[in-house]
């Protein structure tokens, strides 16, 4: 009877073991056979291979030593020879293992202390992977938790089946949590360490407060409204761009809710973060001057190739187009993914006369022509002499005061301009040692090559190491603010794709790739557009 009190004992401790940590009864019962081979190994000799069973409905314990099945032993206590084996089992083959039952055995104290270290250390090993299994399908959630203690600024957060961490860096600024507050938060990445799974969850994070509309608002849960971009300054003020996609329905107003109710039940939660709730574009242009409200915008012009945005505001807009320390503009910027410059309406009026003036300049010094001339080109949005150049001479001779010999004279003095100045720099690229191989290039000019050689870029071979970057500068985004950095053809008027297009060629001819590779790649670039559409 004793014996089978000690079997019943052995699966109600393995019982109630699975249910505290919420584990699988079966990985403690192969914890506690673990812990069982160990202890017999320390008596049985450590060399000794022995395997050990629980019945996970009895009980019962087996014991057995496994010895391989050999041509010739070598090790007495692992091996054994293939005719004896035969007479245990007459299908034994060489490889196999013979399983020799062993005696129950009593634990000592030392061996009891290990077997339970062992049953430990397999159980938190458990425990570990199920919280792991667990959390790192989730997330993307929000979860509930109590503060469990708070450690050098960071709260450690009881999610009832496991351990939160919200980083100083990821809590609301002047946010006090104490000893059993509740707290909500939302889990955006789950990692294995040594010390186990570490979930991290934040307060601050954008799609913290996207998963507090979706649960406010139920057309969001719904799908029928849809959040398209967020932007934070946790604590302080927070831009959110909606959209519908029931005509029938605002998407604004479903947000706010009767009377505000639904958007302060979000506020509340943030801490009294103010909320601006934007209807969301297509068009950048309309979605930026939605962005910036309560701003009012005057215009607005678009660099798509550069992403920026130039905003005009009236006079007395400028403040709060721009915000306390420019948070209103920052955010506006974060929220539609475009930098955006803005200016009052006679900052604009100042920078277009001072380019109209630069234009006269220009095409004065240029054409050899007075002021008037200059003046009136200038009006008429011409920009560069290569424009004069090269437009058909209709579009000058049809400007009033001009005719038809006007037209060829000014064509003809830009194309001899032009003429010297490619001169001028072929003499100077020769100069700098650049190569004429580079000429070979499509789209490459004189300008470009003297830029090039005045940085050290004088082959082919070194221009096809260029990256694009290189070559039309890259912007830098740095605690909510862009900066911008010149390349070589910055001044140029060079566009990514022709940069890119032009590096391209120099690998071509630099042997670095095939024609069917810069083919191959083209097509991928072509289904990476069309997938973005």
């Amino acid at each position: 009877m004793a014996v089978s009190a000690n079997r019943l004992e052995l699966l109600q401790i393995a019982d109630a073991v699975a249910r505290e940590k919420v584990i699988d009864r079966d990985i403690v019962l192969a914890a506690m056979a673990d812990a069982i081979q160990k202890a017999a190994r320390s008596r049985y000799g450590s060399e000794t291979n022995i395997r050990a069973d629980i019945n996970s409905k009895t009980g019962e314990i087996r014991l057995q030593r496994l010895l391989e099945v050999v041509e010739k032993v070598e090790d007495y206590s692992t091996q054994i020879a293939i005719e004896l084996a035969r007479d245990r089992n007459p299908d034994a083959q060489l490889g196999d293992f013979i399983a020799d039952p062993l005696p129950p055995m009593d634990f000592g104290r030392i061996a009891a202390q290990s077997a339970k270290q062992v049953i430990v250390q397999k159980v938190r090993e458990a425990e570990r992977d199920r919280q792991f299994d667990e959390f790192k399908d989730r997330i993307g959630e929000i979860v509930n938790g109590t503060v469990k203690r708070v450690e050098y600024g960071n709260v450690i957060v009881d999610l009832g089946r496991g351990e939160g961490i919200i980083r100083r860096d990821e809590m609301i600024p002047r946010e006090n949590f104490r000893y059993g507050d509740r707290v909500r938060a939302y889990v955006y990445d789950v990692r294995r360490e040594q010390r186990g799974p570490q979930i991290f969850l934040s307060r601050t994070h954008p799609q913290f407060m996207v998963k507090l509309f979706t649960m406010e608002v139920p057309e969001i849960y719904d799908n029928i409204i849809q959040i398209k971009s967020v932007a934070r300054d946790p604590g302080s003020r927070a831009k959110i761009a909606v959209i519908s996609n029931d005509s029938s329905i605002d998407p604004v107003g479903a947000c706010v809710g009767m009377r505000g109710s639904r958007v302060q039940a979000v506020v509340g939660e943030l801490q009294g973060e103010k909320i601006d709730i934007i209807p969301w574009s297509g068009d950048p242009a309309s979605f930026i001057v939605n962005a910036l409200q309560p701003a009012e915008v005057s215009k607005v012009v678009l660099d798509e190739d550069a992403s920026r945005i130039e905003v005009v505001v009236p006079d007395e807009q400028l403040s709060l187009a721009i915000g306390r320390r420019g948070q209103n503009v920052r955010l506006a910027s974060q929220l539609t993914g475009w930098d955006i410059d803005i200016m009052t309406e006679q900052e604009e009026s100042e920078r277009r006369q001072k380019e109209f003036n630069e234009r006269t300049a220009l095409f004065m010094n240029a054409l050899d022509v007075d002021e008037m001339v200059g003046q009136v080109l200038a009006s008429e949005g011409f920009a560069q002499v290569e424009e004069l150049a090269y437009v058909d001479s209709d579009e000058i001779s049809s400007i009033d005061g001009f005719d038809e010999e006007t037209a060829s004279e000014i064509q003809s003095r830009a194309r001899d301009y032009l003429d010297r100045i490619e001169a001028e720099m072929d003499a100077k690229r020769k100069k700098l040692g650049v190569s004429d191989e580079l000429k070979q290039i499509d789209g490459m000019t004189s300008q470009m090559m003297v830029a090039l050689g005045e940085d050290g870029i004088k082959t082919v071979d070194d221009f096809a190491g260029c990256a694009v970057d290189d070559l039309v500068g890259w912007t830098e985004r740095k605690e909510g603010e862009t900066k911008k950095f010149d390349g070589l053809f910055s001044k140029l008027d060079v566009s990514r794709v022709e940069a890119e297009g032009m590096i391209m060629q120099a690998r071509l001819a630099a042997g670095w790739i095939t024609e069917e590779e810069l083919a191959q790649g083209g097509e991928e670039a072509a289904e990476g557009d069309a997938t973005e559409e």
